[in-house]
């Protein structure tokens, strides 16, 4: 079936001016006139045409004005952000109205969206500016933050980036509710809080994740669960996204067909249930942008109308745009767009190409989550440092729970008056929750169910041309009058080459899985005694004395870490070292819960520090308080504490209070490992500690900050410099400074952005080094 694709110039044009503007400020003025005066122009060459090329032009001048109208709207909103970024830094006031549903950060607060109204010091409302622009505040947990409730707030600001869609970030100290949500609001709130306290009575696993498949609330989605998920390629069920709204219009759809309304009373039928979700859900910007995407194409498919779908997206995606133009630079509203286009587009020819092996409806139910897995692997490799080898399989095997979870917890959310139907209706979705939860976890545990990528462009083609060769392989030939064939001879050809390239990715990539498993400590060299794990943004080192091994933190995440210790063959820890409990030295522990023998550990002060500690206590691990003076062996390596002091500490807890140790013997070169410590705390250290040169390896501070003491590095005269820090991470580090004083103590630098991994050793006295590079 022919597709009609002239409107995609216009969505693209609009998405592309939208880029553009929100990135660079002051471009909007400029590209609203620029668009403007190109659609005059063009409207006086139209008048004076009527043949074939006026309907090009006409195409173009929609272009002209859908770019027009983009940059207008981003010019119209530039000065009210301008107003609210000038608070950076700054303790606030504000008084905003909450435009999103409530959900838990890895920092223990409650992250809501928010419409700012007033802006301005605390405590002197007469200073307050009316301004409207979004805004993102932090606040502890506590109930009444729903959508449409107007909160008072105040805290430290922060601005952000010009791309990002809100103009501010706001970590709340004090917050108070001056109007909750009311009428449809509120009801949609109570009947949500009714259905997810009624789920939370359900076991584990399905309880928790029950109320982020039926209503999109995941603050009961635990952590481990949260990470399977991504894993497993499965995340996007735990939010309300584009598949919730689709099988809530294929619901009403299928449902009101069947009780043998027409056409007309389907759409309509369809359209006020997917209105009604929407409501129930919390109508935020997120919910409303999945809601029109799903929407547009769920409904040119059901109505047969697939040739006209993709010019209705393309619409759909322009008035969002026009809307919120900083929608343009989020991930999920490309993502959103493009497994929409994907449904329309795609998933038809991969089913028909697929019913070749396969009976139809099996073949549809497959192509579907394929066609969004091959579109928005790509998108998602611009940004995510991890692509999910198992997301497909997966998805093929939770899909379809999908639809029974949401379409039964919506009734039980609807059946809360009447509460033993409603009991009965959540027992009956939390079997197909469970089922999921029991798919993420298992599949997420599998080896190499996901493999570790550098986010950016690059990624992104390579991805890219792995999607288009299975699309290209899979999807079904031209049609012709006569029986069907293979296609001409440039399709074969083009299935050709698509087949060598997966033919060489499939041998490349089973290369990497026995490389990097059965063969992973064969690869690596056996005379290392330290090594700087490439784990992005964090620290991760690892030492080893005489067959017993130490682990000084454990970098955000736990698959990059994971990953680290198999390529080097280590399944045990005797000693792991948490220098504190900032999230890039402690956010990877689970990697290592249950293999670990003993953790040295700084104060824990908030429950999210004794959730960690509790995890590998109760996987057998001995917790030990660790402070100056304490004192250890490593094989035959010995060890001792440094900082912080243990009594009276003159820093608070947090990058000073790091606990800094210093290792040497046993085949390890004396090492010091100096946590995140500032240039305050760092003086103090070396006035406490009486260190004195030289030093063999030196791990320097906070991933290489310009913080530093450049007295210190003097004392210490280490030989190697060694810097755990994330590719292009957003801190700059390292930073200018430390390089500088690196340099001017005749310091070797080694950067795992750089080099990646990178492993030290001891040979004849002489350090030798093994890098990625």
């Amino acid at each position: 079936m022919r597709r009609d694709l002239r409107l995609l110039p216009v969505a693209g044009g609009a998405w592309t001016v939208a880029l553009l503007c929100v990135h660079i400020p002051g471009a909007a003025g400029w590209c609203a006139a620029g668009c403007g005066l190109g659609a005059v122009a063009v409207s006086g060459m139209l008048l004076r045409r009527a043949d074939r090329r006026a309907t090009r032009l006409g195409l173009f001048l929609v272009v002209l004005a859908a770019g027009a109208a983009v940059s207008f709207s981003i010019a119209l909103a530039w000065p009210a952000r301008d107003i609210v970024a000038s608070h950076d830094g700054r303790v606030v006031e504000l008084t905003a109205e909450i435009t999103s549903s409530a959900s838990t950060g890895q920092d223990g607060r409650l992250w809501i969206e928010a419409q700012i109204m007033r802006i301005g010091p605390p405590g002197a409302p007469a200073a307050a500016v009316p301004v409207s622009a979004p805004v993102r505040i932090g606040v502890d947990p506590q109930d009444g933050f729903d959508l449409g409730a107007r909160v008072v707030v105040v805290g430290e600001a922060e601005a952000t980036d010009a791309g990002e869609r809100t103009a501010l970030v706001v970590f709340v100290g004090e917050a108070v509710i001056e109007r909750p949500a009311s009428e449809v609001f509120a009801l949609a709130a109570e009947t949500r809080r009714a259905f997810v306290e009624r789920s939370l009575r359900l076991p584990e696993p399905g309880a928790g994740l029950l109320p982020g498949l039926a209503v999109g609330d995941t603050r009961a989605v635990g952590e481990d669960l949260d990470d399977d998920m991504r894993t497993s390629g499965l995340s996007h069920l735990t939010a309300v996204s584009g598949a919730n709204c689709a099988i809530v219009v294929g619901a009403a759809f299928w449902l009101t067909a069947l009780c043998g309304g027409g056409r007309e009373v389907r759409v309509i039928a369809a359209a006020t249930a997917l209105a009604a979700f929407v409501l129930l859900v919390t109508p935020e910007p997120s919910v409303i942008r999945a809601a029109v995407m799903a929407g547009v194409a769920m409904l040119s498919i059901l109505l047969g109308r697939p040739s006209a779908g993709a010019g209705m997206l393309a619409l759909s995606a322009t008035g969002i745009l026009i809307a919120d133009p900083w929608l343009a630079s989020t991930p999920g509203f490309a993502l959103s767009v493009a497994a929409s286009g994907a449904l329309i587009l795609l998933a038809p020819s991969l089913a028909r190409g697929l019913e070749r092996w396969m009976p139809k409806t099996l073949a549809l139910a497959i192509a579907v989550p394929t066609a969004a897995q091959l579109v928005c692997g790509p998108i998602i490799a611009l940004f995510a440092e991890q692509q999910s080898l198992i997301g497909l399989a997966a998805n093929l095997l939770a899909a379809p729970a999908a639809p029974i979870v949401t379409i039964i917890g919506l009734l039980g959310c609807l059946a809360a008056p009447v509460p033993p139907l409603a009991d009965l209706l959540a027992a009956s979705a939390w079997l197909p929750a469970s089922w999921i939860a029991t798919t993420a976890s298992v599949s997420a545990d599998l080896p190499f169910a996901q493999i570790a990528l550098t986010p950016g462009v690059g990624s992104a083609m390579l991805v890219a041309l792995v999607s288009a060769s299975v699309g290209v392989v899979l999807v079904d030939g031209p049609r012709t009058h006569g029986p069907r064939t293979d296609g001409p001879r440039t399709l074969r050809a083009v299935r050709a080459v698509a087949t060598s390239v997966l033919a060489v990715a499939l041998a490349l990539g089973g290369a990497q899985i026995v490389l990097n498993g059965p063969l992973a400590a064969a690869t690596s060299p056996s005379a290392w005694s330290i090594a700087a794990c490439d784990i992005g943004q964090g620290d991760a080192i690892l030492l080893k004395s005489d067959g017993e091994v130490a682990l000084i933190d454990t970098g955000p995440e736990p698959g990059p870490l994971d990953d680290c210790l198999r390529s080097l063959g280590i399944d045990r820890i005797d000693v792991l070292v948490l220098t504190h409990f900032d999230l890039d030295h402690v956010g990877g522990a689970a990697a290592v819960t249950g293999r670990v023998d003993r953790v040295l550990h700084g104060r824990a002060v908030s429950v999210e520090d004794e959730r960690v500690l509790n995890a590998l206590e109760q996987g057998g691990a001995e917790l030990v308080d660790a402070a100056a003076g304490l004192e250890g062996e490593l094989g035959t390596a010995s060890w001792r504490v440094l900082w912080p002091p243990r009594s009276s500490p003159a820093f608070p807890d947090g990058n000073d209070a790091s606990i800094v140790i210093e290792v040497a013997g046993g085949g390890v070169p004396r090492s010091l490992y100096l946590g995140d410590l500032s240039a305050e705390a760092q003086r103090a250290l070396a006035r406490a500690a009486r260190l004195s040169g030289a030093y063999a390896v030196v791990k320097v501070a906070h991933h290489g900050s310009a913080d530093q003491d450049a007295g210190l590095y003097e004392t210490l005269r280490p030989t190697v410099a060694l810097i755990s820090a994330g590719v292009d991470n957003d801190y700059g580090h390292p930073r200018d400074e430390i390089l500088a004083i690196l340099q001017g103590v005749d310091a070797h630098v080694l950067r795992t952005d750089q080099q990646g991994r990178i492993l030290l050793g001891v040979r004849d006295g002489e350090l030798e080094v093994w890098t990625d590079e």
